[in-house]
C-alpha cells in the first residue's frame, strides 16, 4: 500500500512554484511584433471578429479546450466542509488531471458562497470564458439542484462530478462483474450504503442500466430510506423501498450486489454469508471502505469486489471517466453533457476492460497477470487506450442525441488527433498496423519461451496482424501462458527439437547453401538445433513469411543465422538498418545504428540508398542529412571527409535523393539555423527527416538518448537489404516493440520478394 507522509504532502505544494499548475503561453512572445499581436493593437482583429459571429470565440480563444473546476468546499473529499480557500488544492489537482489524461487546460475556481442562489448566478455569468464546467465537492442534496439548473441556463457541457463521475466508473464496472457472474442488471437485489450526491447518482444510471427500483434498499446515517421518511430530498425518495425492510441485516439476505458510498467499516462481516452466491461488493468510501478488502474476500472466496483505493484491484476512480467525458463533449462543442454520453462512456469503458492489457500498464503497474475476470473489471487509470476509447463514444452520443454544434466526420482522424495531444502520435504505424490487418502473413517467433513474446503474439493475433508461429518447448511456452493469462488459441507451436525430419532436410539445405563457407553436414545438423537457424529456414523455405527474433541475445548473434540462410537481395552487398523516432514533430529516420560498425564512404552510400528506400516504405519522402561533427567544410579530419565524399558519391548514384551534407545533426533540424547560415542547401527549404550517421557509435548514441531522455518513442530497428524479411528486435525490447516490429515485417512481406 502506498502511504503518504504528511510533511511529504506539504513540501510536494509548497516547494516553488507553490501549488500544481501555471499559465504557458501557446504562442511566441519574444519579439516586439509577437506582443503586438499577442496584445494591443492586433489583439483587436479577432474582438471584432467575434463581435460580429460569437461562435468565432472558438476560432480565436481557448475557450474551446478550457474548463472550470468549481466549488464552494462544502464537502471536500472526506474532509467536509472546510471552506472554499481549503479546496484550492483538491481543485488544481483535478485540473492537473484534466491536462495529463485529456489535454484539456483548466482553471480552478473556489466560490465563497454557500447559498444555491448565488453559487448559481455566479457560475452562470462565467459561461463566455469556459467550453465547459466541472461541479466538484459541493454538498448534497443542494448540489443536485445546482447542477440541475445550470445545466438548464448554460450552453456549455456541465457536470458534477462527485456524481456522475463515480456513476459511469461503477457502471461500467458493475455490468463486468455481472457477466463474469452469469447475472443480468434487471433480476438482480441491490442494497447501498449511503444517500449522498455519488449513491444517487449511481442508483439513477444503473436504473438506465435495466436494474428495477423496486430491487433497490438504500441507507444513510438515519436508516433505512422508506416512504415514511419526511427528512430527504426528492431526489433521494424516488428510490425509497416500499419492502418491510428496518434493518441491513435483513436487506442483505440473498442481495446480490452491495453498494457502499457511505463510511469505513459499516459492513460487517458476517452479512456477507447472507448474500447470494457470487455477491459483488463495491466497498467505495475513501480512504477507509466500508470493509476492508482482506477480510471481505477471506469471508466470501466467491466474492468479486471494488474499491475507491489504488492498492486493490478494480478501482473505482474517476479519473477514468470525467478527461474523457469533457474531451469528447469539448471536441463536438456540446451544449450539454447528457444521459446518451454517459451511457456511452459507461459501455466504451466497459467494453475496453476486454481487451489485451497493453505492455505498458502491465509495467507501469507491476503486473502481469492483468486480464479481464473478477480481478480486473474496469481499465487502469493510467492506460493510455482511455482517450481514444471514451471519447469518441461520447462524441458520438452528443451527435447521435443532437445536443453537439460541431460533427466529428472523420473518426480516424479524431483518435489520431487524440493520441496527438498526449504525444502519443502513432500515425506511421497506424498505417503499417492498417497494411498488415489487409494481409496477415505467417511469422515465425524465434524466442517463444519468453513472456513478451506471447503476449505480443497474442496482441499481433488478436489485432489480425499476423499468424503467429512461436518456436519453443510446449509445456514450457504454455506454462508461461497460462501464468500470465496469455491466451494462444490460433498460434501454432513448433518444438523444434521434437522434429527431427524436417531439421534434417533443413540441415541439408543449409549445407549446399555454406559448404563453401566453412560448414559441414554435421555442422548443419547441429546448428539446426538452434532455433534462429531453424526460424530463418522457415522463412527460406517458404513455412513462414518473415522472422521476428533479438530479444534475448546480441543483435550480431541474432543476424547471422538469417545472413548465412538467407542472405542479402539481389545486388545489395551489405545490409544496414534504420531506427524511426516518433515524437510531436513526426517521424524522423535514423541510420545506420546497428550493423556498419565503421563503414566507408563508398559503403555509406549503399546504406544512404537502402534508407531512402525504406524511408519512402513508410510514406515518407526522405530529406537527407548526412552527419558529421562538421558542417560543409568547416572541420578537417578523417570523418568530415569521409562524410563528405559519401555525400558526393551518393548524389551521384542518387540523382533524384534530396540530400546533403556534411553537416552536425542540430544543423539538420534546426530549420532556422539552416535557413540562416547554409540557405544554399537543398535541405534549407525543409530541413531534414532522415539522418546517415557515420559509424555505429554516433548513430546508436543518438537514439538511445533520444529513446531514454528526449521524449521519442523509438521503433526499430528495421533491418533493410534482405532478401526476405527478417527482423531483429532490441534486446530486451518492450511488448509494443515486438508488436510494432511484427507489424513491419508483415507489410515487409506484402511487398513479393521487394527488399526493404
Amino acid at each position: 500500500m502506498l502511504k503518504i507522509n504528511r510533511e511529504d504532502a506539504l513540501a510536494y505544494h509548497e516547494q516553488s512554484p507553490q501549488g500544481k499548475i501555471e499559465v504557458v503561453p501557446t504562442k511566441p512572445v519574444s519579439t516586439q511584433l509577437d506582443l503586438a499581436l499577442a496584445y494591443s493593437p492586433g489583439v483587436a482583429e479577432p474582438c471584432k471578429e467575434i463581435a460580429k459571429n460569437p461562435d468565432d470565440v472558438y476560432k480565436y480563444t481557448a475557450k474551446g479546450n478550457l474548463v472550470a473546476v468549481i466549488s464552494n468546499g462544502t464537502a471536500v473529499l472526506g474532509l467536509g466542509n472546510i471552506g472554499p480557500a481549503a479546496s484550492k488544492p483538491v481543485m488544481e489537482g483535478k485540473g492537473v488531471l484534466f491536462k495529463k489524461f485529456a489535454g484539456i487546460d483548466c482553471f480552478d475556481i473556489e466560490i465563497d458562497a454557500n447559498d444555491p442562489d448565488e453559487f448559481i448566478r455566479i457560475v452562470k455569468a462565467l459561461e463566455p470564458t469556459f467550453g465547459g464546467i466541472n461541479l466538484e465537492d459541493i454538498k448534497a442534496p443542494e448540489c443536485f439542484r445546482i447542477e440541475t439548473e445550470l445545466k438548464a441556463l448554460m450552453k456549455i457541457p456541465v457536470m458534477h462530478d462527485d456524481q456522475h463521475g463515480t456513476a459511469i466508473i461503477s457502471s461500467a464496472a458493475l455490468l463486468n462483474a455481472l457477466e463474469v457472474v452469469g447475472k443480468k442488471i434487471e433480476n438482480i437485489r441491490l442494497v447501498v450504503s449511503g444517500a449522498g450526491a455519488a449513491a444517487i447518482s449511481c442508483l439513477r444510471l444503473y436504473v438506465a442500466l435495466g436494474l428495477k427500483i423496486e430491487n433497490v434498499v438504500v441507507f444513510d446515517k438515519d436508516g433505512v430510506i422508506n416512504t415514511q421518511r419526511t427528512n430527504l430530498a426528492p431526489i433521494q425518495m424516488q428510490f425509497a423501498t416500499k419492502r418491510p425492510i428496518s434493518t441491513l441485516d435483513e436487506a442483505m439476505e440473498d442481495a446480490d450486489v452491495f453498494l457502499g458510498l457511505s463510511a469505513a467499516k459499516v459492513l460487517p462481516a458476517g452479512l456477507l454469508l447472507r448474500m447470494a452466491n457470487d455477491p459483488i461488493v463495491f466497498a467505495l468510501a475513501n480512504p477507509e471502505p466500508e470493509i476492508s478488502y482482506e477480510l471481505a474476500t477471506s469471508t466470501r472466496p466467491d466474492l468479486i469486489m471494488a474499491t475507491g483505493r489504488s492498492d486493490h484491484p478494480n478501482q473505482v476512480n474517476n479519473v477514468l471517466g470525467f478527461p474523457y467525458i469533457f474531451r469528447g463533449a469539448l471536441d463536438v462543442r456540446a451544449t450539454e453533457i447528457n444521459e446518451a454520453m454517459k451511457l456511452a462512456a459507461v459501455r466504451a469503458l466497459a467494453e475496453l476492460s476486454k481487451e489485451p492489457v497493453p505492455d505498458m500498464v502491465n509495467n507501469a503497474y507491476g503486473d502481469n497477470t492483468l486480464a479481464f475476470g473478477r480481478t480486473y473489471l474496469i481499465p487502469k487509470p493510467l492506460d493510455p487506450r482511455l482517450i481514444t476509447s471514451l471519447s469518441p463514444a461520447v462524441a458520438r452520443a452528443a451527435m447521435e442525441s443532437g445536443v453537439a454544434r460541431r460533427p466529428i466526420t472523420d473518426w480516424q482522424a479524431y483518435e489520431d488527433e487524440l493520441r496527438a495531444r498526449l504525444g502519443l502520435d502513432r500515425k506511421l504505424m497506424n498505417r503499417i498496423t492498417s497494411a498488415a490487418r489487409a494481409n496477415p502473413k505467417r511469422v515465425v517467433f524465434a524466442e517463444a519461451d519468453n513472456y513478451k513474446i506471447l503476449k505480443a503474439a497474442q496482441l499481433v493475433r488478436d489485432e489480425g496482424i499476423a499468424h503467429p508461429i512461436l518456436l519453443g518447448p510446449h509445456a514450457k511456452i504454455q506454462a508461461i501462458a497460462q501464468a500470465n493469462n496469455i491466451d494462444l488459441e490460433g498460434c501454432e507451436i513448433l518444438d523444434i527439437l521434437q522434429d527431427e525430419a524436417t531439421r534434417t532436410e533443413y540441415a541439408e539445405l543449409l549445407y549446399e547453401k555454406r559448404q563453401r563457407r566453412g560448414i559441414t553436414l554435421y555442422e548443419g545438423k547441429r546448428l539446426l538445433r538452434e532455433r534462429n537457424y531453424y526460424a530463418a529456414m522457415m522463412v527460406e523455405t517458404g513455412a513462414a513469411d518473415a522472422c521476428i527474433t533479438g530479444l534475448t541475445k546480441d543483435y550480431g548473434k541474432s543476424l547471422i543465422p538469417s545472413l548465412q540462410v538467407i542472405g542479402p537481395a539481389d545486388g545489395i552487398k551489405r545490409v544496414s538498418s534504420m531506427y524511426i523516432i516518433q515524437n510531436k514533430k513526426g517521424p524522423y529516420f535514423f541510420a545506420d545504428t546497428t550493423v556498419n560498425i565503421n563503414p566507408t564512404a563508398e559503403e555509406m552510400v549503399e546504406i544512404i540508398g537502402l534508407t531512402a528506400r525504406a524511408v519512402r516504405f513508410f510514406d515518407s519522402e526522405p530529406r537527407v542529412a548526412v552527419i558529421s561533427y562538421s558542417n560543409f567544410g568547416s572541420n578537417a579530419g578523417p570523418l568530415p571527409e569521409k562524410t563528405r565524399r559519401a555525400t558526393e558519391l551518393a548524389k551521384q548514384r542518387y540523382p533524384d535523393l534530396l540530400i546533403d551534407g556534411e553537416m552536425q545533426a542540430n544543423v539538420a533540424l534546426n530549420l532556422q539555423l539552416l535557413q540562416e547560415n547554409y540557405g544554399f542547401s537543398p535541405l534549407a527549404a525543409k530541413g531534414a527527416n532522415t539522418l546517415i550517421f557515420p559509424n555505429v557509435e554516433s548513430g546508436n548514441i543518438a537514439y538511445k538518448v533520444l529513446q531514454e531522455i528526449g521524449g521519442s518513442e523509438v521503433i526499430g530497428p528495421v533491418l533493410m537489404g534482405m532478401r526476405k524479411p527478417v527482423h531483429i528486435l532490441q534486446l530486451g525490447a518492450s511488448v509494443r516493440d515486438i508488436v510494432n516490429m511484427t507489424a513491419i515485417a508483415v507489410v515487409d512481406a506484402q511487398r513479393d520478394g521487394k527488399a526493404l
